[in-house]
């Protein structure tokens, strides 16, 4: 486990096994090498293949809270799609995470962040060429879990308390509530290693995951067969730590912990994209 206090990295001596912006551009339909080689030259001891990095944002977010990440994994050589999540459900989500994965040629390596855990947890399920899995400040469902169940498993969340529900009428008649996190408190409880500025840029910004969604039960667990690392963020109020060490520790996880709020991909980038090569190397030749 590595561990990440004061911007300094402790590294912890023994395995610990128990553990959009839209679309970066240039990413689809590639499969690359440290130098753009591909196919016997790489097979042959050649360069390193580079695989697609595919990040799933999650609940109150979008994927502009890659941005930091993507600049780094891109200067870094990686191919990045930055997925839009319609955080509708996590069936539903990851079939359009699939659409995604499906139209990328060669290896991947996904990423979640919060809800998006849930959703690649699925997404993944039966893709050989998704190599690597790796969840930031994420959920880990097992089969039949939700993500309410799993916010309340343990003490610290304060989500609930913040939130702002909108209750709208559906097209077929029915009654359904979207979820947003207040704007006078987002950065408290979202973002509170962010500054101020961009945090409020991110509160006006931030997408509304269905009421349903945190309710609706995982029915799949990729990270049962596949390689996962995972990032826990100590200061999170919106999912406890104590229930990021759980899950990690039930999937076996590469663990990185660090003193940080939800929002890590934004107030972290450089680690969060240091954990997601670390991945890539361990898992793609």
């Amino acid at each position: 486990m590595v561990s990440i206090k004061g911007g300094r990295k402790r590294v912890v001596t023994g395995a610990v096994p128990t553990l959009t912006a839209g679309l970066a551009l240039g990413a689809f339909a590639l499969s690359g090498t440290a130098d753009g080689a591909t196919g016997p030259e790489a097979a042959a001891g050649g360069p390193r293949v580079k695989p697609t990095v595919v990040l799933e944002h999650g609940a109150f977010a979008d994927g502009s809270s890659w941005n930091g990440v993507i600049a780094d994994l891109r200067a870094d050589g990686y191919p990045v799609v930055a997925a839009a999540n319609p955080l509708r459900g996590p069936a539903s989500d990851a079939a359009a995470l699939r659409t995604v994965l499906d139209h990328i040629k060669g290896p991947k390596v996904l990423v979640g962040h919060s809800y998006g855990g849930n959703v690649i947890s699925e997404a993944a399920v039966g893709d050989p060429d998704v190599k690597a899995l790796v969840y930031v400040a994420a959920f880990l469902p097992a089969p039949g879990e939700t993500a309410l169940e799993l916010t309340g498993k343990f003490p610290g969340s304060t989500l609930s308390d913040a939130l702002d529900p909108v209750t709208y009428r559906q097209a077929d008649g029915t009654s359904a509530t979207d979820l947003y996190i207040r704007q006078s408190a987002f950065r408290r409880q979202f973002a509170a290693d962010v500054p101020s500025g961009q945090a409020a840029l991110m509160a006006a910004e931030q997408r509304p995951i269905a009421q349903a969604a945190l309710a609706e039960k995982a029915t799949a667990a990729a990270w049962k067969t596949k390689p996962t690392w995972d990032i826990i963020t100590t200061e999170d109020l919106n999912i406890p730590a104590a229930a990021q060490r759980f899950m990690a520790a039930r999937a076996h996880a590469h663990v990185t912990e660090v003193a940080a709020s939800h929002s890590v991909a934004v107030s972290r980038p450089h680690l969060v994209a240091d954990v997601i090569e670390r991945a890539a190397r361990a898992t793609v030749r």
